[in-house]
């Protein structure tokens, strides 16, 4: 075989390595005090563990959960995650561009204007490419703010929001979305240019299960929410776009087990739960692709060991 010919061969195959898509997903695992979980998967639907500890939460309460990462257009990752179940006005933050080396992390304390504010749960990153910013929602409950319904004063959230481009700056946290119901854990899926879908949960006593809502805009509003596809006691859902549908996962978190559904249109569902597997006490994350290098990377590195 010529020569010249064999090192294209090899050369077309590292890059063929380097170029190969998998997937990321972050979690934590009870009591939420060792830091960041991590797994991945090849084909979206079979997930392999690759252990915790990965950054260990040092700001707010020293928690870390509902850890939610989203990558940039310069390539860097950012993960923000809850700290607290209750009394912290923010929510941590850090970087990374391997995904391996952390940045120094810090508390943003989004709420602190607030002064009877409860809590803030689950903030949930997005990377609005068609302004090159980032949009962070999550949940919070401000006591007598909103009608009451079945929900206790100091379980009755509505979503917020900020906006940012550095991470340095930050938008004034204002109302995302008020559905006329206690709403916790959403996320937000782009389809196209002006079509956005919000994947939230209904957190009313008699439902607590996941549904979704539609904009023209990331910001909303968000309208014409949908029946639960979902069964009682669901929560924490996350998507991610696999080939031509979309995959929605989410904890059953009173059976101990993770869920899944497969939709391409958003409004007709799928149960696939059978059909995937995911690691033994995994708890809400989100997901990302990553190239072949980076998951290299991550499967050497000993979770834990000095960075």
């Amino acid at each position: 075989m010529n020569r010249f010919y064999l090192l294209f061969l090899v050369a077309c195959l590292l890059f063929s390595s380097c170029q190969k898509q998998s997937y990321l997903f972050t979690s934590f695992r009870e009591p939420a005090t060792d830091g960041l979980h991590l797994a991945y998967s090849d084909d979206g639907y079979h997930w392999t563990d690759l252990g915790g500890g990965y950054l260990k939460p040092e700001v707010g309460g020293k928690l870390m959960r509902d850890p939610s990462i989203a990558r940039g257009k310069d390539g860097m990752s950012h993960l923000v995650w809850t700290t607290n179940w209750k009394g912290d006005k923010g929510f941590g933050y850090a970087s990374s561009k391997d995904l391996v080396h952390w940045s120094e992390q810090r508390f943003l304390p989004v709420m602190e204007h607030e002064p009877e504010v409860v809590n803030v749960w689950a903030p949930e990153l997005f990377y609005d490419d068609e302004n090159d910013r980032f949009v962070i929602i999550w949940a919070s409950t401000i006591p007598f703010k909103f009608p009451k319904g079945e929900e206790d004063e100091r379980n009755n959230h509505r979503m917020y929001y900020v906006t940012t481009k550095d991470f340095q700056t930050f938008s004034k946290a204002a109302l995302f979305l008020d559905p006329g119901f206690s709403v916790i854990d959403c996320v937000i899926a782009k389809r196209k240019k002006n079509d956005y879908v919000l994947v939230l949960k209904d957190n009313t006593r008699p439902q607590r299960n996941i549904k979704v809502a539609f904009a023209n805009d990331v910001l909303g509003p968000y309208q014409n929410v949908s029946e639960p596809f979902t069964g009682f006691l669901t929560e924490g859902p996350t998507v991610v776009k696999v080939k031509n549908d979309w995959l929605i996962y989410f904890d059953q978190y009173r059976d101990k087990t993770y869920g899944a559904v497969q939709t391409s249109d958003f409004k007709t569902f799928t149960n696939i739960s059978k059909q995937v597997t995911v690691p033994k006490d995994h708890k809400h994350g989100t997901i990302i692709p990553i190239d072949a290098r980076t998951l290299r990377k991550l499967k050497k590195r000993t979770p834990g060991a000095p960075k």
